[in-house]
């Protein structure tokens, strides 16, 4: 079964440039959809080209994408690092994704021309599908030697075998995840720009690693910086700046943000995260930011400041004034699954993703929801009957 989505949404979502398509020619969007079962990591995250009627499967080392009837189009595969959240960005045609090589001290934004994926099999090491741009402020927080020793303890590091338990990566860093394209934080308009969010250690046992980072781009010279992936040889170009860089206090959770997620309709970020393990914290599974929230120059408690000051000042973004709260810390959000998966669609519709293994292959599951503002079930399965 399929639904159809609001033209409305479409014709502010789609990029000025593109024309606005009649109600006879929008696509229709499937009600369920099953990503296939890969030989893979799992799933990641999806990018929905509603436009132009695909969506499009992370699974960390596989790229699938499917049409809205449920046919696989194709899929790309052929590197060894960590693919994980997408986005669909409708002004180039392109998927956006974060790509970790963490060994490397590389961290990419990954810029797939998805519209050439058009068979099963296609390895991106033999064409110039997936190009890469550089996050130097990401690598910066990454191997940041927190604890002055004059050592960086990552991955190749004593902490080998638990990377969690280092002392160092400023904030908690390990890499990225989350992607989304959306407004500049404090606006519900103008240039769309991409936000990536950090991956966060679940470390317990420091207090440095309570917010999620979120970094702010533009990316409209971003052609001139993406060069090909050669994992012998890790390029390094990329934006010498962000164009703003966020904190939001939510607790620390399992390695942050692993779905982010820009809703126009609520005009609200979403981040679906893997809970984290502090009983100090409500350890919600979903949080929120109101985009017309003003960042707020603040300090951001657990993390030293220098020259005087407790805590370190940042850019503070406060928590969407919905879902629960918990009474100790104030904090808001919600106990729902959203980190494999996690995409607005418009009209108050979102996708939802559930992971399972099967036969020792993993494989995704899609379900069309709609927004109910419930903070105990926000989200409400669409069938037929409620279309």
């Amino acid at each position: 079964m399929k639904l159809r989505f609001s033209l409305l949404f479409l014709a502010g979502t789609l990029a000025a440039s593109a024309p606005p398509l009649s109600a006879n020619e929008l696509p229709r969007l499937p009600l369920t959809q099953h990503g296939g079962s890969w030989e893979s990591g799992h799933v990641q995250g999806i990018a929905v080209d509603m436009r132009g009627g695909y969506i499009y499967y992370s699974f960390t080392n596989l790229l699938a994408r499917y049409d809205f009837s449920g046919k696989l189009i194709g899929t790309l595969v052929g590197w060894t690092g960590h693919l994980g959240d997408l986005d669909f960005n409708a002004a180039d045609g392109k998927v956006y994704g974060s790509l970790e090589y963490k060994k490397d001290e590389a961290f990419y934004i990954a810029v797939i021309d998805v519209a050439r994926i058009d068979r099963v099999g296609i390895n991106a090491k033999d064409v110039d599908i997936l190009r890469t741009v550089y996050l130097p402020e990401v690598v910066a927080d990454y191997t940041a030697d927190v604890n002055g020793d004059g050592t960086f303890d990552g991955d190749d590091g004593r902490y080998h075998d638990n990377v969690t338990a280092s002392p160092d990566h400023r904030y908690g860093c390990s890499g990225i995840d989350g992607v989304s394209f959306g407004p500049q934080f404090g606006r519900t308009n103008g240039p769309q720009l991409l936000t990536v969010a950090y991956g966060i250690y679940g470390n317990t046992t420091r207090s440095d690693n309570d917010h999620q980072v979120l970094l702010q781009y533009d990316i409209t010279d971003w052609h001139r910086l993406a060069h090909p992936l050669n994992e012998s040889a890790p390029h390094r170009s990329g934006p010498g700046t962000v164009d703003g860089k966020y904190f939001v206090r939510t607790g620390n959770t399992s390695y942050g943000v692993q779905n982010l997620a820009y809703d126009a309709a609520q005009q609200r970020w979403f981040m679906g995260v893997y809970p984290g393990k502090k009983p100090s914290f409500p350890n919600y599974l979903m949080f929120a930011v109101d985009a017309q929230a003003e960042p707020q120059r603040g300090s951001l408690i657990g993390v030293p400041g220098k020259h005087g000051r407790r805590w370190e000042q940042g850019l503070l973004l406060p928590l969407a004034d919905a879902g629960l709260r918990d009474e100790t810390t104030g904090i808001r959000g919600w106990k729902q699954k959203a980190d494999v998966g996690l995409q607005p669609v418009g009209d108050g519709l979102f996708y939802l993703v559930g992971n399972s293994k099967e036969d020792g292959k993993q494989r995704a599951d899609l379900q069309l929801m709609r927004w109910s503002d419930d903070a105990q079930q926000p989200f409400i399965r669409v069938d037929a009957d409620r279309r």
